[in-house]
C-alpha cells in the first residue's frame, strides 16, 4: 500500500514544497485502475505493484517507470478460510481463486501455480477487485484469494484465514513502482527528485515514529489502527529511488512470465519505458 504517499498527503508536504501549485490526490482500488487514469491524462504520478505496469505497457499505454521501493515479500499472501480443505499449493488444482487481474497478486498467483508444479490452466482464476473478492471469499464462492496489504491485514484480523503462502515463500520480488506520464516527466524532472526525497523522508517517519505514521494512515484510510499497525509492521524500510539494473531485471521476469502464459498479448521490454534521469549536478 502507498504508505509513503499517504504520509505526504496527510502532512501537506507537497503543498508546502510547491507553493501556488494545486495538488490533487486521487484514490484507486488497485494498480490497473490507477494506470488507466495515468494513461488517459487524468493523473500524473502514482504507485503500483509489479504487475500493473506490465499489462499497461503490453496494451501500449505511454507511461514511464520513474522510481521504485524495495520488495515487500511479507505484504501479500494467498489465503484460504480456516476450515478449508486446501493445505498445500498443489491443492489449488481445479480450484476457483479470486485475484485482481493485472495486480501484483496476479503475479503472486502465477508464482504459486508454478511452485505447485501446476499449469495455469489447472486453476480457475476469478478476476475481482479487492472488495468484491473479499465478499466472494467469505461466502465461499471462491476457494482461495491472492491479495496484498492493507486488504490482507484487514481480512487477517477480521476472520483469521489461513495463509497458504506469502510473497516470501514464493520468491516473488514484489517490488513497488512509481509511474508517471511521459509529458510530466519531460517537463518536470526536478519535481520527481523532490518527490523521491520527500517520499523517503516519509518512509523514515513510518519506520521511526510508527505511532504517528499509524495515526496518519488510519485517519486517511478509515482503517482500524490495528489493521494499519499490522501491515506497517511487516513492511520493510522503503526509501524511493530510480530503478537500478537489478530491479529492471526483476521486473523483466514478471513481464516474461505473463507473456509465457498468454496473459499479455505480446512480449514487452521493461527497459524501454524506464526513466533515465540526467545525473544530479
Amino acid at each position: 500500500s502507498a504508505v509513503n504517499l499517504v504520509i505526504l498527503k496527510q502532512q501537506g508536504v507537497l503543498e508546502k514544497r510547491f507553493p501556488g501549485t494545486r495538488v490533487s490526490w486521487l484514490e484507486f482500488p488497485a494498480g490497473p485502475q490507477l494506470l488507466e487514469a495515468l494513461s488517459v491524462g487524468s493523473l500524473e504520478f502514482g504507485l503500483t505493484g509489479d504487475s500493473p505496469p506490465v499489462f499497461a505497457q503490453a496494451a501500449g499505454k505511454d507511461l514511464l517507470y520513474v522510481g521504485a521501493e524495495p520488495p515487500k515479500p511479507d505484504s501479500s499472501a494467498l489465503l484460504v478460510l480456516k476450515d478449508s480443505p486446501l493445505r498445500t499449493l498443489a491443492d489449488l488444482k481445479g480450484r476457483r481463486i479470486a485475484v485482481q487481474k493485472g495486480s501484483s497478486a496476479h503475479y503472486l498467483l502465477v508464482k504459486a501455480v508454478e511452485r505447485a508444479g501446476l499449469q495455469w490452466a489447472d486453476i480457475q482464476p476469478v478476476y475481482l477487485a479487492p472488495a468484491d473478492a473479499r465478499a466472494a471469499f467469505e461466502r465461499k464462492s471462491v476457494d482461495a484469494w491472492a491479495i496484498w496489504d492493507p486488504f490482507y491485514a484487514a481480512t487477517e484480523l477480521a476472520i483469521q484465514p489461513r495463509v497458504l503462502a506469502t510473497g516470501r515463500d514464493l520468491a516473488s520480488s514484489n517490488n513497488s513502482f512509481y509511474l508517471a506520464a511521459r509529458p510530466f516527466v519531460q517537463a518536470h524532472p526536478q519535481v520527481l527528485r523532490v518527490l523521491f526525497d520527500e517520499l523517503s523522508r516519509a518512509d523514515r517517519l513510518a519506520q521511526e515514529a510508527r505511532k504517528d505514521a499509524i495515526k496518519l494512515i488510519a485517519d486517511f484510510s478509515g482503517l482500524d489502527a490495528g489493521v494499519v499497525s499490522l501491515f506497517i509492521q511487516r513492511r520493510p524500510s522503503s526509501p524511493v529511488d530510480v530503478l537500478g539494473p537489478t530491479t529492471v531485471a526483476d521486473q523483466q521476469r514478471v513481464a516474461d512470465a505473463f507473456f509465457k502464459l498468454g496473459l499479455i498479448p505480446k512480449p514487452v521490454n521493461v527497459a524501454d519505458i524506464v526513466w533515465r534521469p540526467a545525473a544530479r549536478s
